[in-house]
This record gives structure tokens, C-alpha cells and sequence, in this order.
């Protein structure tokens, strides 16, 4: 097998269907043990210290629970986010940062329509 180059790739990817893609990452776990989920949340708690080092003028917007309404929280997690569908629930269902190192009144507005939709949301 020809060995791709990384533009390669990229363009390979950008024409597979999600499903293709899950296929794809599915394979990287079981014939590689590469988890590429695990590798972005590695790469988190540096994305972290980078905000501490910020300082007060940026906000992590962090869901802690979905609430009741919890179709209309994915709703509005896929618009704020621009995740999929799937991602978007996985956030709602689990919690976790929606937004990360974003000035402090776009995350009080992000906050106020979450809140809205029934969530429960934490600035940090």
C-alpha cells in the first residue's frame, strides 16, 4: 500500500460520510489501539493552563446537567458549538466544557441561553 501524504489524507477524509469516517476511526482502535478521542482530551488540560495564564478577562463555559428539556439543550449546544448531532448529545448527555477561553460576556450569553433551555451550566 502507497503510503498517503497528510494533503492526501485530509482530501481522502473530506469525502467520506460520518459513518465512513466512525468506520475509520473504529479501525484506528482496534488494529492501531489509537483512541483519537483520547488525544484531543490530552490535549485539553493544556488548552487549561493556557486560560489560567489568561487570566480573569476569559470564561469556560461548563455544562454540569442537561435538564428536563434536554432535546432543546442539544439544540442549542449544536449552534454554540457547531458540533454534530451525535457530539452534541454526547455533550449533553455527560457534561463537559461547551466553550473554552472565550470573553466573559459571550460566556455569560452562552450561560443565560443554556439556562434558559433548563440547563445547569458553571463559569470557570
Amino acid at each position: 500500500m502507497a503510503k498517503l501524504t497528510k494533503d492526501e489524507f485530509i482530501s481522502a477524509l473530506k469525502e467520506m460520510t460520518i459513518l465512513e469516517v466512525k468506520e475509520l476511526v473504529d479501525g484506528m482502535k482496534e488494529e492501531l489501539g489509537i483512541d483519537p478521542t483520547a488525544v484531543a482530551a490530552a490535549a485539553a488540560p493544556a488548552a487549561g493552563a493556557e486560560a489560567a495564564d489568561a487570566g480573569s478577562s476569559t470564561k469556560t463555559v461548563v455544562l454540569k446537567n442537561a435538564g428536563g428539556n434536554k432535546i432543546q439543550v442539544i439544540k442549542l449546544l449544536k449552534d454554540i458549538t457547531g458540533l454534530g448531532l451525535v457530539d452534541a448529545k454526547a455533550l449533553a448527555d455527560n457534561g463537559g466544557n461547551v466553550k473554552e477561553n472565550i470573553p466573559a460576556e459571550e460566556a455569560d450569553q452562552i450561560k443565560a441561553q443554556l439556562e434558559e433551555a433548563g440547563a445547569e451550566i458553571e463559569l470557570a
